[in-house]
């Protein structure tokens, strides 16, 4: 397992993350504690939540579970410290959270505490706002997107508000570093402008989506990444299991994410089944696992800092984290070139 410093922070994490919005929906809690130990004996120590979780389906009645699935795991572990333990605040579109309720500073202090309370530990390491209070264009909202539509309002003091608390928590020990999450290049800078100019805490990584179709991250927000030292952790790498190769034979197995999100929230549609296809066909005709192939893309981008892989089982994790051992040749990158030149934005 290769190891990435997280920004300019001290934090070493492994290039693959753990990821867990399955558990307490689709999972049980000993397939989710199995996962756990399964991963750490591979050598990751990076694990991701959030206070939302889980997510497949996503109710008012299991939010939180996740994390108290985790905490059940972590309590009284002698190994706590070699972890980097990452969770997120949840904002405004989630009325199961607090009504709803925009992120400011007076939020951060007891969002946090009450993940504390359920993940049983003192601290988190990486503490993430889950959304951008004003709104962002991910998950399929490229194709709409207008910002003359957002009201940021004061962008800055909000910042500042938020950046402050963070750095309160810091100095009690409750939390390590702050990241971002489904940003964009404009709101990422908006945050390191704040924190140079007011002394406050510097983001460590931003948590985007991106895999073999949809890389917007490739090009503005990597220039952030690569220039200011903010990793990127990317969520949805096999596209929430499309890049598996599972749907191609017109197959939705019981129980998959499929079964519940048929479009897997717009990743799945007839343009993007196609590429996938097209994707799917390297990969044979180079003798590798198509998930496999995948992550290594991914593994492999100059701005990366860990990739987050989620199974539902513990036969697709081993596939998954097997991943950090392949190293794609130069004919395979070339083959993938060409099907994102040809189909930059499938879904």
């Amino acid at each position: 397992m290769k190891f990435n410093r997280l920004g300019r922070s001290d934090l070493t994490v492994s290039e693959i993350c753990l990821g867990s919005m399955t558990w307490g929906s689709q999972n049980t809690a000993a397939e989710a504690h199995a996962q756990l130990d399964y991963a750490l004996g591979e050598g990751v120590n990076f694990i991701d939540t959030a206070e939302m979780y889980p997510t497949t389906p996503r109710s008012a009645e299991t939010t939180g579970l996740t994390e108290e699935l985790i905490g059940a795991w972590l309590k009284g572990r002698p190994d706590r410290d070699k972890l980097v333990v990452a969770t997120k605040i949840t904002g405004e579109g989630n009325s199961d959270v607090r009504g709803g309720r925009r992120v400011g500073g007076d939020l951060v202090r007891d969002a946090l505490e009450d993940s504390l309370r359920r993940l049983q530990t003192d601290r988190v390491d990486l503490y993430q706002l889950h959304w951008p209070n004003r709104g962002s264009y991910h998950f399929r909202k490229n194709w709409t997107f207008d910002p003359t539509r957002q009201a940021p309002g004061d962008m800055d003091q909000e910042v500042a508000d938020i950046l402050g608390e963070v750095a309160r928590l810091q100095g009690e020990g409750k939390l390590g570093v702050f990241g971002l999450s489904n940003e964009s290049a404009w709101g990422t800078m908006k945050f390191l402008e704040v924190s140079r100019r007011h002394g406050l805490p510097r983001i460590a990584s931003v948590q985007n989506e991106y895999n073999l179709v949809c890389r917007h991250f490739d090009l503005d927000m990597a220039e952030v990444a690569v220039h200011e030292d903010v990793g990127l952790m990317a969520f949805s790498p096999l596209a929430a299991g499309g890049l598996s190769g599972k749907y191609l034979a017109g197959d939705i197995p019981p129980g998959s994410r499929r079964s519940m999100q048929p479009t897997l929230n717009g990743r799945y549609v007839p343009q993007s089944e196609r590429v996938i296809g097209l994707y799917a066909e390297i990969a044979q005709r180079h003798g590798l696992d198509l998930a496999q192939m995948s992550l290594a893309f991914c593994l492999s981008r100059p701005f990366m800092a860990s990739v987050i892989v989620g199974a539902t089982s513990l036969d697709q994790l081993k596939t998954d984290i097997a991943a950090k051992d392949l190293a794609l040749s130069e004919a395979v990158f070339s083959d993938i070139q060409t099907i994102y030149r040809d189909h930059p934005a499938p879904m």
